[in-house]
């Protein structure tokens, strides 16, 4: 696989992003995006959202703290977004968490056509079977990813691939990435990343910015952004000293992305089909 011509694309084609994301990691996606060579911008009142989308490469949505408005706004970009043809990635974020959530991601799905779904364990279980067990936005217990379980969550990813016709990502200890037909196990990362909040929404906003500029290759850009993210978050733990905690960890991270190659993405990146 070509990480490093879809890597460079990024930083070649400086896509616009439009983010309808987590006002708790707003900050984190903006600035992830800047750092792999792509342009964020935020917008999420219902009057503007459809004219800041035309403008774009590629728009998030993630569901983040839902509110009505809010999903009418999601509803419409995302509108927008099929209209002209710009790739999609939803991210929904504790969807087994609520029934009004799961609405939301009901009524989302129908409306509108998505290039990329990127969800921990639970959140793709959640949207296969209707229900999922969840610790507020993160993954259940059980539903944690291992080796004894990962065929498992191999199938679940290709079946929600194939009922949605869009590129299933499942994050985890292992990512699998999916487009119902193959289906790629990644093994980058490293378990300090569940100690930052907001690590799934980065890697939701990267993915949109890899699509973006690679919107003829989309399952690749996804498998791509899995691994440059899980690429950097083994360097950031690399420069971990022991006066470092979660915050600087976060940070490192951001830094990772920024001074990634394309070269090195390809040399890093562990994966297997």
């Amino acid at each position: 696989m070509m990480f490093k011509q879809l890597s460079d694309r990024v930083r070649a084609c400086a896509p616009l992003i439009h983010n309808i994301t987590n006002r708790v990691s707003m900050n984190d996606c903006a600035n992830i995006l800047l750092a792999c060579g792509a342009s964020p911008i935020m917008a999420e009142a219902v009057e503007e959202v459809e004219e800041v989308t035309a403008m774009c490469d590629g728009l998030v949505l993630n569901l983040g703290m839902p509110q009505r408005e809010r999903v009418e706004a999601m509803k419409k970009a995302g509108r927008k977004a099929n209209e002209l043809q710009i790739p999609i990635v939803l991210d929904p974020v504790g969807v087994g968490a609520s029934s009004f959530r799961r609405q939301i991601v009901s009524e989302l799905l129908q409306e509108v056509s998505v290039s990329v779904i990127r969800g921990n364990c639970s959140e793709i279980r959640t949207l296969l079977c209707g229900t999922g067990e969840m610790r507020g936005v993160d993954a259940a217990f059980l539903d944690e990813i291992k080796e004894d379980n990962l065929l498992q969550v191999e199938n679940m990813t290709k079946e929600l691939a194939k009922r949605t016709k869009a590129v299933i990502i499942t994050t985890g200890k292992t990512d699998v990435v999916s487009d119902g037909k193959d289906a790629y196990h990644i093994q980058n990362g490293n378990a300090m990343m569940q100690k930052v909040t907001g690590m799934g929404c980065q890697l939701s906003a990267l993915t949109a910015a890899y699509v973006a500029a690679n919107p003829k290759q989309i399952f690749d850009a996804a498998i791509a952004a899995v691994c440059a993210m899980g690429v950097c978050g083994e360097l950031a733990f690399e420069r971990m000293s022991d006066l470092d905690g979660n915050a600087s960890y976060r940070n490192y991270v951001i830094d990772a992305v920024y001074r990634l190659e394309g070269d090195s993405l390809e040399q890093l990146a562990r994966i297997e089909k």
